[in-house]
């Protein structure tokens, strides 16, 4: 049976998040390898654009402690938010760090 991309899609989306994922990383793995490699220079060129940053004082580093805090602040939901009701009844429990 030979199914077309978007058939493909659809059965992939009714994947467990767990398996959707890794099905995703299989295909970002299958890409062209010249592709990938373009984008290892291009995030290299980031990196040492930002190591830059820091070591000029364009930019003020925080302790990596501080920088985590802020991403669970920012992560975890917050039962007040306009459409927490919403996600709550289409993903069941949603767990506060």
């Amino acid at each position: 049976m030979s199914m077309n991309v978007e058939q493909v899609a659809e059965e992939a989306l009714a994947l467990p998040s767990e398996a959707c994922a890794l099905l995703a990383d299989r295909l970002v793995e299958s890409l062209d390898p010249a592709e990938d490699g373009q984008v290892r220079r291009l995030w290299a060129a980031e990196a040492r654009r930002r190591l830059d940053d820091v070591r000029s004082g364009r930019v003020k580093t925080i302790p990596g402690e501080a920088a985590l805090a802020q991403v669970k602040r920012a992560v975890t939901p917050d039962p007040a938010a306009p459409g927490f009701a919403l996600i709550r009844r289409h993903y069941g429990s949603v767990r506060a760090a």
